[in-house]
């Protein structure tokens, strides 16, 4: 027998242990998450065995647009013994289906047609949905388009009758030819007065009622080329390019009147209901003139008629537009109102309400606001004598007597509310300039107003001197009761001109 062979160890050996490293955190937890795991695997197969209460017939109510369903659970025919298992651990019965149960009466056929047109003529949650004024907006609306449409049947049969197409000498490539060089001049002015740019913003009710009167001054040059076929193609050309200008405005300004409207962000629903409103009234009024034009009316009578239609429309739709917004005729209202009734700020709809719509080429502004230095001041020791009032201020303004017209120079810098001081300021001068003028008014020669045949700046410095002080009291209120109004006080649409005054000067 082989002797047992020993193996001895050193004292350093023994006293060394062994030990496995402490596992990290994350591995602790992986083996909670599946020991977890393992135990709800193991009780889920006991928790399934429970019983669960069997559905009833009802399962949940619905409402749209205030109308009420209720839903509830058919079983088959033979098959309602059997059960099986929802989702949520209900018993449902085998071959179940689910029926829809009306709570209220069906509407009636008239109910249902209405309803189916507003779908198509409202905005969804009308009139929540929009404002109060848009219901006034889209009649007027409605009118004018049912008026245009009634003209375009009037202005194409014409122009077709002037063009030659009921003559068989005339060539239909002349014909043609003719017809697309009309076209083309429209399109040609239609961008060429594109633009125009920020002034569809600035005074947008009133040039989408300029642009109305355009479109009626173009249909009319389209009728007179029954009496002058000859000339057919300058006259047509000219209709085409006012009638495009026109449309160029219409469209430019859509936008802000409908979102005007919009309560929230639904813009495009409105835009979108608003226009099929005003294609549905199109057709109705193209409709009606192809049933008048068969009984060969008077053309004049039928187009004055029709363009009064018009243009009537057209002025009350624009009127019951209300803008948040100050341009310079929503400014003037709020300024004049607030001069003269000693600080009452009109509403959105007292003020848009008297805001002046049409204004003519001719008419004379009082006010000009970003002028330059030549319009504004006759002498230098004018200029000298008003800067002093205006230190601390980012504009300056004075009155030209000779033009009749107080003019707001604005200075480098000028934010939105100096733009808007200035033209307060201006406002708060002219009113005591027409003042004085109605004081010495009983004098039979004007020029010898203020004793100097030709007045000058310096004649009015007293009453620029004392403006200084009822707007440095004054036009915090006023921007105050403005706000509170519901005026959108932190920009304006006043549109001033592009010239500034440097305060450096030059090296």
């Amino acid at each position: 027998m082989a002797p047992a062979v020993g193996i001895k160890r050193t004292a350093a050996a023994q006293a060394v242990t062994v030990q496995a490293p402490p596992p990290p955190p994350d591995a602790r937890l992986v083996r909670e998450a599946v020991r977890t795991s393992t135990i709800a695997e193991a009780v889920a197969p006991a928790a399934l065995e429970a019983p669960a209460p069997a559905l009833e017939g009802f399962l949940c109510l619905e409402e749209v647009e205030g109308r009420r369903w209720k839903y509830v659970v058919d079983a088959a025919p033979g098959k309602g013994k059997g059960k099986g298992r929802g989702r949520g651990g209900s018993a449902v019965p085998l071959g179940a289906s689910v029926r829809a149960v009306p709570l209220q009466s069906p509407l009636p056929p008239a109910e249902e047609i209405m309803a189916f047109v507003r779908s198509y003529v409202v905005p969804e949650g009308f009139p929540d949905s929009v404002t109060p004024s848009y219901v006034p907006y889209m009649t007027w609306r409605a009118l004018k388009h049912f008026f245009g449409g009634a003209m375009g049947v009037f202005t194409t049969r014409t122009l077709l009758s002037s063009v030659g197409v009921s003559q068989s000498k005339v060539t239909p490539g002349a014909i043609a030819i003719n017809w697309i060089l009309k076209d083309g001049a429209g399109r040609v002015g239609k961008m060429l007065f594109a633009r125009q740019g920020k002034k569809f913003d600035n005074d947008l009710k009133q040039l989408r009622f300029s642009s109305d009167l355009l479109l009626e001054i173009g249909a009319g040059i389209e009728l007179a080329t029954a009496a002058f076929p000859q000339f057919f193609l300058p006259m047509a050309c000219v209709a085409n390019v006012v009638k495009n200008v026109a449309a160029v405005t219409s469209t430019s300004t859509r936008t802000p009147i409908y979102k005007a409207y919009a309560r929230g962000e639904n813009i495009g629903d409105v835009t979108a209901k608003g226009e099929s409103v005003g294609n549905i009234a199109d057709l109705l009024g193209t409709g009606l003139s192809i049933f008048i034009t068969k009984r060969n009316p008077s053309l004049v009578t039928s187009f004055a008629l029709l363009s009064c239609g018009y243009l009537l429309s057209s002025y009350h739709e624009v009127r019951s537009v209300v803008l948040n917004t100050l341009n310079r005729a929503r400014f003037t209202v709020a300024v004049d109102s607030f001069i003269k009734t000693a600080g009452y700020v009109p509403s959105l709809k007292e003020g848009n309400s008297q805001e002046t719509i049409f204004i003519h080429p001719w008419r004379h502004e009082p006010v000009s606001i970003g002028s330059r230095f030549g319009e504004a001041f006759q002498e230098p020791v004018s200029f000298v004598a008003t800067r002093p009032l205006f230190e601390d201020e980012r504009y300056m303004v004075t009155y030209n007597p000779t033009k009749d017209k107080v003019y707001a120079l604005l200075k480098d810098h000028a934010k939105p509310d100096d733009i808007l001081k200035a033209a307060f300021h201006a406002h708060v001068l002219l009113h005591f300039i027409n003042v004085s003028h109605e004081r010495k008014r009983m004098s039979s020669n004007r020029s010898d107003h203020y004793g100097n045949p030709h007045p000058r700046n310096m004649d009015f410095l007293a009453h620029i001197a004392e403006s200084c002080k009822i707007v440095s009291s004054s036009y915090g209120t006023f921007r105050k009761k403005a706000k509170e109004q519901g005026w959108i006080m932190s920009e304006s649409l006043l549109n001033p001109g592009k010239a500034r005054l440097c305060v450096t000067r030059p090296q």
